[in-house]
């Protein structure tokens, strides 16, 4: 038996709730740019509960950070978010929560100038349907 949006993360479900889409990482994607999710064109993110949150700080000093956006411009949404605290970072940036025309796959990267040998999170990003 399937659950809600099995398959089809990106659609209105119909019931005029918030949806999601979030995708784990660890230390070891450091310097790689991962996929979080598709959301439908119209949808509006709500940037304060959007974000990354950091299971098991990243132990590599200030330089581990995190980029959210879309995949057209990765640091659009959320730049530079610090991964060495435990805790939930909301993505940052003062730019149009709104997606345009089209819709939108997300991506992170996965900034890291160090060699964390620990660190897990997610990616979490919340929209409404237009």
């Amino acid at each position: 038996m399937g659950g809600l949006q099995t398959g089809v993360p990106e659609r209105d479900n119909g019931t005029q709730n918030i949806q999601y889409i979030k995708k784990a990482f660890t230390y070891l994607d450091a310097g790689t740019t991962i996929d979080i999710g598709t959301i439908p064109e119209g949808a509006i993110i709500l940037k304060p509960i959007s974000g990354v949150h950091v299971i098991t700080a990243f132990n590599g000093d200030t330089t581990n950070t995190l980029d959210i956006g879309p995949s057209t411009n990765t640091d659009l949404w959320g730049t530079d978010l610090a991964l060495g605290t435990v805790g939930f970072i909301p993505i940052d940036e003062a730019v149009s929560n709104v997606v345009g025309s089209g819709e939108s796959a997300v991506q992170a990267a996965v900034v890291s100038t160090a060699s964390a040998s620990a660190g897990s999170a997610i990616v979490v990003i919340a929209y409404i349907v237009n």
